[in-house]
């Protein structure tokens, strides 16, 4: 979970001809499964797809992370940039110390189709298919991604060709090297 506080403003709304006053407001956050299909049911489109989002629909998922209980809907336009950049980062961030190399969720060999949009509905399938109990649709949504790879590879074993063994200790040498600033 995340905590922000949203600092209190004065502004000028155009659309009822009034000043809005808003107080500093402590807002906890959850980017999970949850949020996630909130925001699509009301969007009607992939939060996870190449999109990018307006103002307002970034605004809208962070309304949808919400869990703190009755939060004056204005708050949300008292947003700062330094707010902004908070969510984003905990957003991005894996919340999880695992490392899958080389895979991707999806079909059994491991692999997604790249026609395949990431929806809500696709992750619950996957939650479905793997009896992944729901009580992780709570759960970080990078997280609750990460299990499913994990269950994935697990459920579906299959040995690497020796190409790609080779390619994949090559790039994480190169990344040792470049962490530790040597030639080899």
């Amino acid at each position: 979970m995340l905590q922000i506080t949203i600092p209190g403003q004065e502004f000028y709304d155009e659309a009822t001809d009034q000043f809005i006053n808003t107080k500093d407001t402590v807002l906890t956050l959850e980017h999970s499964l949850v949020s996630l299909s909130k925001w699509e049911s009301k969007w009607c489109k992939a939060f996870l797809g190449a999109d990018s989002r307006s103002n307002e629909e970034t605004i809208d998922y962070i309304r949808c992370m919400t869990v703190t209980p009755n939060v004056d809907p204005n708050v949300y336009y008292c947003l700062t940039q330094d707010n902004l950049k908070e969510v984003s980062d905990y957003i991005q961030n894996p919340h999880t110390a695992s490392n899958i190399y080389d895979v991707d969720i999806g079909n059994k060999e491991g692999k997604a189709k790249a026609k395949d949009t990431i929806t809500s509905e696709l992750i619950y399938y996957w939650m479905i298919a793997l009896q992944i109990p729901f009580e992780c649709q709570k759960w970080h949504l990078n997280r609750l991604l990460t299990l499913i790879k994990i269950c994935n590879v697990k459920n579906n074993p299959k040995k690497m060709k020796k190409a790609d063994i080779l390619r994949r200790n090559a790039s994480l040498n190169e990344a040792r090297r470049k962490a530790w600033h040597s030639k080899g």
